[in-house]
């Protein structure tokens, strides 16, 4: 008996000093869309540094397909030690579950939250030759032509779908959605006029409201955008409450050890404090927004519901 408590007592030890020895080789990001895109920016922007914290190399492997699905299934199956990580948005970890029939992962379920690292704006956008100069006016001038505005968004089920649903529901507007295969094509149309009006993200958003291309009414968030700094807020255009702001995060397979959970939520929180990267993450216009493993944990929980009732409301479903 006193043989066998000396073997366990030895494993556990042997399992403890690994968890506090913890990286013991090269970190994995999985990012569940193409290489180029803004989950791959915001990835490269945070390795680097991420690495020098953790003294291992962090290696960035893209598994694209099903809206993030593919990554997510990939990091799902993987060891959980800590030394395989997911990067996702808003889409994969709370709108995929609602959107999606037979969805193979749960995000409550089979992920570990480690840290949420941004939070991503959107602006509502009008093709220049809408006679509408602020978002009060395209309020009336769609009101006055229920059904005939149309608005583009990067496909079914998507943030810039759901966001001028949540926008038709806030004020009673009918629009007519036209799903496109990503955003470039919408925005495409966009600027030639086949639709009139689309939700996308700051950075492009920003450029080509610049360019003159469309015409930035207002922004999603709480606060203004430095990437847009004249475009007020949707609230401050009268809708009292409107905020729906979309969300970078870091999950690790469910059963990670809360050891090493602690110590990549740490790093990230180092990282994150790094002037540089917060500067350069604003000007790929998404703003710096740290939550540790916990506090993460219960926003995915608070904005689970949400994004659910609004996917519900669009009657969006995928198989």
């Amino acid at each position: 008996m006193s043989t066998f408590r000396t073997l366990l007592v030895g494993a556990a030890l042997a399992w403890t000093a690994a968890v506090h020895a913890f990286p013991t080789k090269p970190v994995r990001i999985v990012v569940g869309f193409p290489a180029g895109g803004p989950l791959d920016q915001h990835a490269r922007l945070l390795t680097d540094k991420l690495q020098a914290v953790l003294g291992q190399p962090v290696v960035v492997d893209y598994k694209a397909g099903a809206g993030g699905t593919v990554g997510a299934q990939d990091v799902m199956k993987a060891p959980p030690d800590g030394h395989t990580l997911m990067l996702a948005n808003t889409g994969v970890m709370v709108i995929n579950p609602a959107l999606y029939s037979r969805l193979p992962y749960a995000t409550l379920k089979d992920f570990t939250p480690i840290a949420r690292t941004a939070m991503q704006p959107l602006a509502l956008l009008v093709n220049p030759n809408v006679p509408a100069k602020n978002l009060q006016e395209f309020m009336a001038y769609a009101k006055s032509k229920p059904g005939q505005i149309n608005y583009g968004s990067a496909g079914n089920g998507g943030i810039s779908h759901l966001v001028p649903e949540m926008f038709k529901t806030a004020t009673g507007l009918f629009m007519v959605h036209i799903p496109y295969r990503g955003s470039a094509p919408a925005f495409t149309d966009l600027m030639g006029g086949q639709v009139q009006f689309m939700a996308e993200s700051i950075p492009q958003a920003a450029a080509y409201h610049k360019q003159g291309k469309v015409r930035a009414l207002a922004v999603t968030s709480r606060a203004r955008n430095p990437a847009l700094p004249d475009v007020p807020t949707v609230i401050e255009s009268g809708l009292k409450g409107f905020e729906v702001v979309g969300f970078y995060g870091f999950l690790a397979p469910a059963g990670t050890p809360k050891d090493v959970v602690a110590k990549l939520s740490d790093a990230f929180g180092q990282v994150m404090q790094s002037p540089e990267v917060k500067s350069r993450m604003v000007s790929q216009g998404a703003d710096p927004a740290f939550l540790g493993a916990d506090d993460f944990a219960k926003f995915l929980a608070s904005e689970m519901p949400r994004w659910a009732d609004a996917v519900k409301k669009s009657g969006a479903k995928l198989d």
